[in-house]
């Protein structure tokens, strides 16, 4: 949660002028935000011609976010795209696994479990070798299943796309309400803006399913809820990087 409340502060206070200018008005002519395009039909478990935006080439279909700040994965997040091609249900389920089983996620759900370490979280468990392990697995747990639910199983099961789409235009503000807003709002495989049933059912089925594993004591309504939250609260913050990496990308390649 440091590492990402840090970026959005280097974000929101460090970046150039013009990025808190009001949002450009579109030129004559010009396509809608990648947000507003219909995608083509396709089949729910057929190829769609394009597993993911950007890997033809074609400047209208965007690109595949790449690794933030070369570390973090960003497999489900498309760039620039004013024409949106559906996802497969073998793309989300891949989406899912890379985000799940990238190599970097190992040591970053390794700094989050001894940070429950040092505040106690689950006391049941203790504060030796053997109480770290066990946090270490619920936190990858937690993870992998976070990102099957919300990315694979939940889309699947009500039709609906789980990548983020960047919207890359306007004032700062207006971006990063964009962002936030993407947590309650998604595309339906038709490309309808719909509720995120994705995002909010499927951290909640993965805060529910959380309880088999969690201590006795960890299991109330109350400590589900807080799982459920937290769950959702990274995956906003998430959105805020994906919006601005770009931006903060071009500005870091400038200055090298």
């Amino acid at each position: 949660m440091l590492c990402l409340s840090i970026f959005v502060a280097i974000v929101l206070f460090q970046f150039p002028a013009d990025l808190l200018a009001q949002e450009k008005p579109q030129p004559p002519n010009s396509q809608p935000p990648a947000g507003t395009q219909k995608p083509r039909p396709s089949t729910d478990d057929g190829q769609t011609g394009q597993e993911i935006a950007g890997q033809t080439g074609s400047d209208e279909l965007g690109k595949k976010g790449d690794r933030m700040f070369g570390v973090l994965p960003n497999n489900g997040t498309v760039e620039g795209a004013t024409r949106i091609l559906p996802i497969s249900r073998k793309e989300m389920f891949k989406i899912a696994g890379e985000n799940s089983f990238d190599p970097f996620v190992f040591p970053f759900v390794g700094v989050t479990a001894g940070l429950a370490q040092l505040e106690d979280q689950e006391r049941e468990w203790g504060l030796n070798a053997s109480g770290y392990g066990k946090r270490y697995a619920a936190a990858l747990a937690d993870n992998t299943i976070g990102n099957f639910m919300t990315s694979a199983i939940m889309p699947s099961l009500f039709r609906q796309d789980p990548r983020y789409f960047q919207l890359g235009e306007g004032g700062i503000w207006h971006r990063a309400g964009y962002a936030a807003s993407r947590i309650v709002v998604t595309r339906s495989r038709s490309g309808q803006p719909q509720f995120n049933i994705s995002e909010i059912g499927g951290n909640g089925a993965g805060a529910l399913i959380s309880n088999i594993y969690y201590p006795s004591t960890d299991r109330t309504v109350s400590d589900t809820l807080m799982r459920w939250g937290t769950q959702v609260m990274w995956d906003l913050l998430a959105n805020e990087m994906k919006e601005f990496w770009p931006d903060l990308r071009r500005r870091i390649r400038k200055e090298h």
